[in-house]
């Protein structure tokens, strides 16, 4: 679920908030057509945000929020970045800025290697990346 701070899709940057459930599985993606940076920063709760190399290994994750077992508040993410986040405590709110305008069509591009949303697969891979 989000807000959106922002006006519309062609607005630039845009700006808004993501609240994460726990259990929220975001499809591994990326921001390359065309390239965009992404800002998080978590407001309420813990999420963890994991960075992916092309194969599907786990080559960072960074535990976002304010408490003393958290890496960081906030993260920036170069453009062409596989990445995820979900949430670690049983909601995470998060702050999220990247360059607009939206174009649905081409905003994400997913790594062929992770399942798709709401698959019992999308679920065991969640698990086992929290778990790693």
């Amino acid at each position: 679920m989000n807000h959106n701070f922002h006006s519309g899709n062609d607005d630039n940057p845009h700006r808004f908030l993501n609240v994460l459930l726990e259990g929220t599985y975001v499809r591994p993606h990326r921001h390359s057509t065309p390239p965009k940076p992404e800002s998080f920063l978590v407001l309420d709760g813990k999420a963890l945000l994991l960075i992916f190399d092309e194969a599907g290994a786990i080559a960072h994750r960074t535990v976002l929020g304010m408490g003393p077992d958290c890496d960081a508040i906030g993260i920036d993410l170069e453009p062409g970045v596989l990445h995820t986040i979900t949430a670690l405590t049983p909601r995470a709110v998060c702050y999220e800025v990247k360059p607009g305008p939206y174009a649905p069509v081409s905003d994400k591009d997913f790594a062929e290697w992770a399942p798709r949303e709401g698959t019992p697969e999308a679920a065991q891979a969640l698990a086992r990346w929290i778990a790693s």
